[in-house]
Order: C-alpha cells, then sequence, then structure tokens
C-alpha cells in the first residue's frame, strides 16, 4: 500500500464509514528511502476519519535493518494540520529511549514491539522511569522464573500446547540473558516440545541459578 497511497486511502476511508468503532492504522515512512510519504499521507489518513495513527521509523524496503529515523515522526506531530494522535514506534529498547521519543518528538504514545521479546517487563520499567525519573530495580532470577511461568501458562492457555511452546521459545531464549553457564539449559528451554518438561527447567533455573541478580537490560531483542 505504501507504493498505492491513493488506494491506501480508499480504503481507510472505506473501512472508517463501514465501522462504528474508531480505526486506527499503523504503518511506515514509505516504501523506500526514494519515497517517504508519510508526512502527507499522515493528513489524508486523518482527512478520511481514523481515530489515530502509529508510525514505524522505518521504510518497507528497511524491514527491521538500520535504525528508525524518528524525525518524520516528529514532523508528523508537529504538524499544525494533525490533530489525532500519534503514537511512535521503532527501537525504544530502553526507559531512556522511551523517555526521549516523548521529549524530543512529542508523540502522544510510544509502541514496544522485538524488546519485549523474552523481556516483558520492559513496559514496568518504562513506566516507573516516566513516572520518577529513575531507574526500576533489576529483577531477580527468582522473579523473573515467576514470571515466565505465569507467562508460558497463559500462552498454553490461549495458543494450545504446540503453537503456545513455539511462541514461547522467542522468549524463553532471552529470560535469562546474561547467566552464566547457561547455554545447555537454554538449549533445553528453547528445543523441548514437552510443557512439564519447560516448567521443570524453569524451577532448575531458580534451584540453580537464584539469587543472582543481572544487570538492567541495555538491548533486548529476542529475535
Amino acid at each position: 500500500m505504501m507504493r498505492e497511497p491513493d488506494k491506501m486511502v480508499a480504503i481507510t476511508k472505506a473501512v472508517v464509514e463501514a465501522c462504528r468503532k474508531p480505526v486506527t492504522v499503523k504503518t511506515r515512512l514509505g516504501w523506500d528511502d526514494s519515497s517517504k510519504i508519510i508526512v502527507e499521507l499522515a493528513e489524508r489518513l486523518q482527512d478520511v476519519g481514523i481515530a489515530a495513527l502509529t508510525v514505524h521509523g522505518r521504510t518497507r524496503c528497511q524491514m527491521y535493518k538500520g535504525s528508525a529515523d524518528w524525525t518524520l515522526i516528529g514532523e508528523i506531530k508537529n504538524n499544525p494540520r494533525m490533530h489525532i494522535p500519534i503514537i511512535g514506534n521503532g527501537d525504544i529498547t530502553t526507559p531512556e529511549g522511551a523517555r526521549e521519543a516523548f521529549d524530543r518528538y512529542g508523540v502522544d504514545g510510544i509502541m514496544v514491539g522485538r524488546a519485549s521479546f523474552g523481556h516483558p517487563w520492559i513496559f514496568r520499567e518504562i513506566r516507573h522511569y516516566l513516572d520518577t525519573g529513575t531507574l526500576m530495580e533489576p529483577m531477580t532470577v527468582e522473579e523473573k522464573v515467576a514470571l515466565a511461568k505465569r507467562h508460558f501458562a497463559l500462552s498454553l492457555q490461549y495458543k494450545g500446547v504446540n503453537r503456545g511452546v513455539y511462541e514461547m521459545r522467542r522468549h524463553l531464549s532471552c529470560y535469562f540473558k546474561g547467566l552464566p553457564e547457561f547455554k545447555a539449559t537454554r538449549m533445553k528451554l528453547v528445543t523441548s516440545m514437552d510443557p512439564d518438561e519447560i516448567m521443570s527447567l524453569l524451577d532448575y533455573v531458580k534451584d540453580n541459578w537464584g539469587g543472582i541478580q543481572l544487570p538492567v537490560e541495555e538491548n533486548v531483542y529476542g529475535i
């Protein structure tokens, strides 16, 4: 759709007119570096009635390579014609990065994606930093094990065994990043298909590495 903005706007207009609930859009800067059309496109999408806009600071051709460019996101937010909430996305991996997104670019909200893989407490860390200006105390291994168990149980509940296990692997791969001599246990966690075995392995992690407090993660991409 980034190569056919007229069609994108027409489809969005049709969805807005057909829905009783607010319609939001999430998109990118453009198709490639030579066609970053998002500033004009944002106005057009607003004009057909969307309730909010999320912009990922990369082009479609970039996928997830390179760094997110927030300058155009800030330009959209500072456009006097824009009155809907603007949400920024891309490379928010730390509480400090979240604060910078608000302070430097003025966005109404931020979206965290890959940095939450194996690090779901990043949202609590961000909230704490925005509220207090200080970093949250790092979680202990015991706390991470308890959270991983809850996370895994919910994954099984909502996704079933096969999908629940597969989707949890990307998280378990990074939950305990930085533990010494952890490679063999990590490999078992991300290759087992038996939920009971995985739960037992999590108990093993607590028993063998409990009490260790890891440093605050600077950049966790569980990919």
